[in-house]
């Protein structure tokens, strides 16, 4: 007698699609907003979260990256065209995320909490893809750097923090919305900036030419860049010149091309959905934008605004890593029981929750002094100065360890392109590097230790308001206090000095505002020392029930 054959191919034991819900429907980031002052954003981010989460963005995020932009230098006939085309998928992206006040339209809209509900957005509809948000950022970024120009902002400020995506080349004044980006580094130099060689001559009718070569400028088919340039000395109205921040648009106002020619786009580890170039600079119009000799100052408040986004871009990939895996181990079984009901599994996904949760608030945090220091609030502007550049050293450093581990919790399911981890893992460093990696950082908030004490002492105030609550944040913070005192070898501690700084920052905010079980797990695991450094070492006693509660991929 015959057996019954084996049938080759029935699916079992595998996770169902984590499609058609809400991303939004996170405690973290409700709670974040609501402690932000951004709760009425509510209702708008739940919609956001939906179609985040939603088969068709997932889709979209899938071809915008599979279909990679390309360059056209020429049309058919010869002549110079310098157009980047896109797949649609990636246009229907950048359409919702417009669309949805992610780019400029805070600073037109005003109302308390507008920095943070963006912030909020931007972290939510990030988990469809990271790439497309380049473009979004700087568009957001570049407002109130372009006010040192108040003639050119008039013109463009409208257009900048508007609701409409109007993708192409075409005359600013006959557009609807417009996209914005910066060229700074240069290929001799990077981030030593000082070193640039690209040079603007003044005209007499009151707009200076460049001529030079940029080495990485993101989304070459926005319409219109800040760009940093040497401005001639001794010509008229250069006075000592030096390097200066101009206004370049692609098309003039009169309707014809700037001279903005499109040497190649770069071939990148990850963030392939978005085009990164190297421009070319030959007698290409542009608007000097701030005092000569004084372009760094000016375009750091740009710089300033979009090392905000490598924090919030950071945090969302951490929570989107979080959410698959926790999704993963919440429908995955293997000897006798479903991964998330294994003890070392749970020690996992609570570990990279508190990681996640940690990111999460401290990117809110940073957006709501974003948000009052730009109303006029002295003592957010302060804090702002050094919380930035510590939280961008360390939520970025943070977020490929942890994409990488949640990939490993989906085990060999993990390494293929369907889940989506590979492509979050290739993206995973970027936001370490862009607008200055480590280093850059470290080094940032020496300077600012330095050269403004204010922003030390705001930062004290931040972390006394958690004084008391927790005797390892308390010791973490008195051992913190007696380091930052000391002025020897200090580039060679930074990267040290920075990361206790992050934490230390991090377990204030988490006591303060986090349930007691992720506070007391942070400050045990992160504070107290003694753990391991891997993912998954929490020691005995942490609450691991109610802190993977929060996980969203691993609700019931």
């Amino acid at each position: 007698m015959r057996s019954n054959p084996v049938r080759t191919h029935e699916v079992t034991n595998q996770a169902p699609p984590l499609t058609d819900h809400d991303v939004a429907d996170d405690p973290v980031l409700l709670e974040g907003i609501r402690n932000e002052g951004a709760e009425w954003y509510g209702e708008d981010l739940h919609r956001i979260g939906r179609l985040a989460g939603s088969e068709e963005a997932r889709h979209w995020g899938y071809e915008a990256n599979r279909y990679e932009p390309v360059l056209r230098t020429h049309d058919r006939y010869g002549n110079r065209v310098d157009e980047v085309d896109f797949h649609p998928s990636y246009h229907a992206l950048m359409d919702v995320a417009i669309r949805e006040g992610l780019g400029g339209t805070p600073w037109a809209e005003g109302k308390p909490g507008s920095h943070v509900a963006r912030a909020a957005g931007l972290m939510v509809w990030g988990f469809a893809d990271q790439s497309h948000l380049c473009p979004v950022s700087m568009t957001y970024a570049v407002v109130p750097a372009l006010r040192h120009a108040p003639e050119q902002a008039a013109l463009y400020e409208p257009l900048l923090t508007g609701r409409v995506y109007d993708p192409g080349l075409r005359s600013p004044a006959g557009k609807r919305g417009l996209l914005a980006g910066m060229g700074m580094t240069e290929k001799q130099g990077g981030s030593d900036v000082r070193a640039n060689t690209t040079n603007a001559t003044p005209q007499t009718d009151g707009t200076w030419r460049l001529r030079g070569h940029k080495w990485f400028t993101s989304a070459p088919m926005n319409d219109l860049f800040l760009v940093l340039a040497q401005a001639e000395p001794g010509a008229a109205g250069a006075g000592n010149g030096g390097l200066s921040c101009f206004l370049v648009p692609r098309v003039l106002p009169d309707g014809s091309r700037n001279t903005f020619r499109i040497q190649r786009l770069k071939d990148k580890l990850g963030n392939r959905g978005n085009a990164s170039s190297e421009p070319e600079f030959d007698d290409t119009v542009s608007w000097l934008v701030g005092p000569v000799g004084r372009g760094v100052r000016t375009i750091i408040e740009m710089v300033t605004m979009t090392r905000l986004d490598c924090i919030l871009s950071s945090a969302s990939g951490m929570r989107t890593a979080l959410t698959l895996a926790g999704h993963h181990v919440r429908h995955r079984s293997a000897f006798g029981a479903t991964l998330i009901d294994q003890p070392l599994m749970r020690n996992v996904i609570a570990d990279l929750a508190i990681e996640s949760e940690a990111a999460t608030t401290l990117a809110l945090r940073v957006a709501g002094a974003v948000d009052r220091a730009q109303r006029g609030d002295g003592q957010e502007q302060r804090f702002l100065r050094l919380a930035t550049a510590v939280a961008k050293y360390w939520v970025c450093k943070r977020q490929p360890a942890m994409v990488a581990e949640a990939l490993e919790c989906l085990g060999g399911n993990g390494f293929v392109e369907d889940s989506d981890l590979p492509r979050l893992y290739r993206d995973a460093p970027l936001n370490g590097i862009w607008e200055g990696s480590g280093n850059v950082s470290a080094l940032d908030v020496l300077r600012a230790l330095t050269r403004e004490p204010d922003s030390l002492q705001a930062y004290a105030d931040e972390i006394a308001l958690a004084a008391g609550a927790d005797a390892r944040l308390d010791t973490a913070w008195r051992e913190l206090r007696a380091e930052l005192t000391r002025s020897d070898d200090a580039e060679l501690r930074a990267r040290w000095l920075v990361e206790r700084m992050a934490l230390v920052l991090q377990g204030s905010l988490l006591v303060r505002y986090a349930p007691p079980a992720v506070a007391d797990a942070f400050c045990v695991s992160r504070l107290a020392g003694g753990h391991g450094l891997a993912f998954g070492t929490l020691p005995t006693g942490v609450d691991r029930a109610r802190i993977i509660a929060r996980v969203p991929g691993a609700r019931a």
